[in-house]
This record gives structure tokens, C-alpha cells and sequence, in this order.
């Protein structure tokens, strides 16, 4: 499969998802048709990646909408915030999710018309919000392949779980970086965390390189410093599913340790993200929810348990890394020291 991937689609009336929990052994999709379905996708992870859940979200707004029986606007709006509630009780921690829910009530409550034309409405804004984050990716990867190490050789980039096209709305955020790198020639090879528990890594990242044919080690998350140690590593390009106005990144678990090991080694740490990623609210990290899962994705793959009954699990499903160890976040907008965030982007959104 040589296709481009796109994790969500609108498609005779439905939005059909990538089923991600399938891949790699199987490439199948799942047809969307109301709101409930939608989130139980974006809880279960059929769907996952920051951009790609809030384009999920958008969709699922838009069907939960479809399905609202009544002429009434007001009555309408009500049920609508109730439908927003149910998707954002599905994720906690990545804000794509409510940002693009808070676009898709704002343009329900602006559109001053009949019922009808506020659902046709709803669905032109999620097609938009679509086609927007396929934009921005292709902008971040260009930004990102000027901020990599220029160096005489080609690199090899280390990148932590699934920040690929099947994260995003197609082209990818940290994968959009090494997507640009390699189509540049400037790229040798791709250093993929396997990324435990989910096994974004090994099983996602891996498949996406494997399908453009980009050379793509797979490694455990234990032997990353040891790959820095051994100078494998020129650069280490991660994802983000909400960064504070500081600069500190939630990011898959894992992530932090990651960005400990490449400062201690001079490696640049970079954070691939669409403006959309970033929480003004936060003011740092300390306030961005974690995830808490199921402990089954410790002690357990497929029906074998691999930890004996009696012991106890921790499974906070993301970390956060200070923005201190990241050396720049590349948005739409360039590559920003994390210090210069909130004042460089509130001038590019002015202009």
C-alpha cells in the first residue's frame, strides 16, 4: 500500500476511520455513522493523535447534530453542548479534541438560519478543519526540515511513538518533519521508540515508513540513550498532544525520559505541533491532565498475562517534558524557542 493515508474520511455520509488497533497485521476501516460511535473510536484508540482526534471530534459533532430531531434552534444548541460533553469525556488530555469541538458550538451558535443550515454548516466547518490540519502539516514538515541539524552527512532521527499521518489529518507532525527530510535527501534513517504500552512505535510508525519506504529502525524504549551514547542519533523529533504557554509538551509517556537522555547527550529534542496543540489556558505543564488506562495494557498482550496476579499498576498514558529541554517547537508558523511561544504566535495570528 503506496496510498497516501488519511485516518479519517468523510465518505457516503459517514466518516470512516483507519481502525489503528489493526495495524500492521490489518489495514481495514470502520464506517462512522453517529456520535456515540464516534467516541467509543476515539476512546478505544481506533482512532488516535492528537489532530486526528479533533478531526474525529469534529465529525462526531457533526453527526451527533445530523441526529438532533427538532426545528427548534434553541433546543437544538441544547442538545448539542450535550453531545460536545459526551466527546469530550473521551480523552482528557489531548486539547485538539476541545479545540475543535469549541469551533464546530462556535459556528453553531453564530449561524443565525434554520436547523438545517446550521447541520450543513456544522459538517462544511469539520471538512475544513480537515483540510486545514493536512495544510498545516505539510507547513510544519517544511519549517522542520530548516530547523534540523545541517550537517554533512544524512541524518538519522529518533522519534517517539506516532506523530505520523495516522495521527494527524494525513501528512503527519514529527513524521511530517522526516517526511520533508527524506523527500529532501537529507534523511538516512528513521530510529522508531517502540513506545510501551500501546506500541505506537513499533506497530504504527513503523508501518507508515515501511509503506513509503523510508528506512525505519525499530528499537525498545530502554535502548534510546544507548543509541545517543553510540552517536546513532543526530536529532530526536517527537509530537504533541497539548503544550502549556511555557513550552512544556504532554506527549506520549515516555517522552520525557527521552528528552532527559538527548539533552545529556547534545541532541537537539524537537516538538512537532500545529498551533491548534498549543493551550494558552496552562500557563505550564503542571496543569495539563494525564490519562490515566486500563492497567491491562501493562500486564497483559492479547490473552497472555505477563505480570503475576496480586501485583499492583500505574498507567499514566502520557508525561510531560519541560520546556527547558526542548530546543524549539515547530508549528505552522516555524521553528520557536519555547520561551518566545506565546509572544511570536500571537504576533504571526495578528498579522
Amino acid at each position: 500500500m503506496n496510498n497516501p493515508i488519511y485516518p479519517v474520511i468523510w465518505q457516503n455520509d459517514a466518516a470512516v476511520l483507519i481502525d489503528q488497533t489493526q495495524i500492521p497485521a490489518t489495514y481495514t476501516t470502520i464506517a462512522i455513522t453517529d456520535y456515540e460511535q464516534m467516541a467509543q473510536a476515539i476512546k478505544t484508540m481506533i482512532v488516535r493523535g492528537a489532530p486526528a482526534i479533533g478531526v474525529a471530534a469534529a465529525y462526531g459533532m457533526y453527526l451527533g447534530a445530523r441526529s438532533i430531531e427538532t426545528s427548534d434552534r434553541a433546543t437544538f444548541l441544547t442538545q448539542l453542548e450535550a453531545i460536545a460533553e459526551r466527546l469530550r469525556a473521551t480523552r482528557p488530555t489531548a486539547v485538539n479534541l476541545f479545540w475543535a469541538i469549541a469551533r464546530m458550538l462556535k459556528v453553531a451558535q453564530s449561524t443565525v438560519a434554520p436547523v438545517e443550515q446550521i447541520k450543513a454548516a456544522l459538517l462544511e466547518t469539520a471538512q475544513a478543519i480537515q483540510a486545514d490540519d493536512l495544510r498545516t502539516c505539510q507547513q510544519i514538515g517544511d519549517y522542520g526540515l530548516q530547523a534540523l541539524p545541517d550537517l554533512p552527512e544524512k541524518l538519522r532521527i529518533l522519534t517517539h511513538c506516532n506523530a505520523g499521518a495516522l495521527a494527524t489529518a494525513g501528512y503527519g507532525t514529527a513524521l511530517g518533519v522526516i517526511r520533508s527530510a527524506w523527500s529532501a535527501g537529507r534523511l538516512e534513517r528513521v530510529f522508531a521508540d517502540e513506545t510501551r504500552p500501546r506500541l505506537q512505535g513499533a506497530k504504527l510508525t513503523a508501518w507508515e515508513c515501511v509503506q513509503e519506504g523510508i528506512p525505519v529502525t525499530v528499537i525498545t524504549d530502554n535502548m534510546a540513550a544507548h543509541c545517543m551514547q553510540q552517536g546513532v542519533i543526530h536529532a530526536v523529533v517527537v509530537g504533541a498532544d497539548r503544550i502549556a504557554a511555557n513550552g512544556d509538551t504532554a506527549n506520549k509517556i515516555g517522552t520525557y525520559s527521552v528528552a532527559l537522555a538527548a539533552k545529556a547527550h547534545n541532541i537537539p529534542f524537537f516538538v512537532a505541533a500545529p498551533l491548534s496543540t498549543i493551550d494558552f489556558s496552562l500557563a505550564d505543564g503542571r496543569q495539563i491532565p494525564i490519562e490515566q488506562r486500563n492497567p491491562t495494557e501493562i500486564y497483559q498482550v492479547g490473552e497472555t498475562r505477563l505480570c503475576p496476579t496480586g501485583a499492583e499498576f500505574y498507567n499514566p498514558a502520557f508525561d510531560v517534558t519541560p520546556a527547558h529541554l526542548i530546543a524549539a517547537i515547530i508549528t505552522e508558523f516555524g521553528a520557536i524557542a519555547p520561551a518566545q511561544l506565546k509572544a511570536t504566535l500571537a504576533e504571526k495570528q495578528a498579522v
